[in-house]
């Protein structure tokens, strides 16, 4: 799938940036199967491509997403038919392959149900002060399958997380950012732009280093800090046989700015 012929987004490189938006803005940005698809297609190409460094993800027009598009998805859900094109990414990182490069989501207006299972599986969420958010999954007689049941709690703390997924109740950008959802509360309108030099600053970092911190502390989430500990210095000895420590040597002892590789 070429990015070009995306119908349900909008994709841009911002140098080593990789600007993803969601754009159904009739429809709220309500993931239909063909979006699902699109965006696990974009994630997978950000992944992929060693030109790109960062991911950011933002919704297009009045807010960031409604969740799902109940009528197109739930049929493909009941017979199995929803699944990740090759070389594609689930965006709930629920299974299958993972994204191994930081991903940034810059959240405004309504952000619903599968949208905060979004948030919760990128890695720095920005959020526009007026916007709002509400797990409502069981307020329509299901629950939230896309990940809330297993990180919420993990970064919001169990009470936080069980308040607002066991009343489906509304909460603004100043609670998310409160119980740690969110980590940048800005202007209405700034919310991409902050997003994006987050995500510049990022890329300019040693990427094999910055692929090295995510891959740990996931560890750490998955199979706990044993697990994550055996692997902390085999890891950081293979860091210090790359040209990019190298690099980062030169930068510390001359005091110029480090131009990493990626090697």
């Amino acid at each position: 799938m070429s990015i070009d012929s995306y119908e349900t987004l909008t994709v841009k490189r911002d140098g080593a940036v990789f600007v993803i938006g969601l754009n159904r803005p009739d429809k709220r940005n309500a993931f239909n199967r063909a979006m699902i698809s699109e965006l696990a297609d974009a994630l997978g190409k950000l992944d992929s491509d060693d030109g790109l460094r960062a991911g950011v993800l933002y919704g297009e027009g009045k807010g960031f997403t409604s969740g799902l598009d109940l009528p197109d998805v739930v049929p493909s859900l009941q017979d199995g038919s929803l699944q990740v094109p090759e070389g594609g990414i689930n965006p709930w990182l629920v299974d299958g392959r993972r994204l191994t490069k930081p991903l940034v989501a810059a959240v405004h207006g309504k952000c619903l149900t599968l949208g905060i299972e979004l948030l919760l599986a990128s890695d720095i969420v920005v959020a526009a002060e007026s916007a709002t958010f509400a797990q409502l999954e069981i307020a329509r007689g299901i629950y939230p399958f896309g990940g809330a049941t297993l990180r919420f709690p993990r970064a919001a703390g169990w009470g936080n997380a069980m308040r607002w997924m066991l009343t489906a109740e509304e909460f603004d950008s100043a609670e998310a950012h409160r119980i740690g959802i969110v980590q940048e509360v800005v202007a209405d309108g700034a919310h991409v732009a902050r997003a994006v030099q987050l995500a510049q600053v990022i890329a300019a970092q040693a990427p094999l280093g910055v692929q090295a911190t995510l891959y740990s502390a996931r560890l750490a989430q998955r199979e706990g800090e044993a697990a994550a500990a055996a692997e902390l210095v085999p890891t950081v000895v293979k860091l210090f046989g790359t040209e990019d420590a190298r690099v980062g040597l030169e930068s510390f002892l001359t005091r110029q700015p480090a131009q990493f590789v990626g090697r």
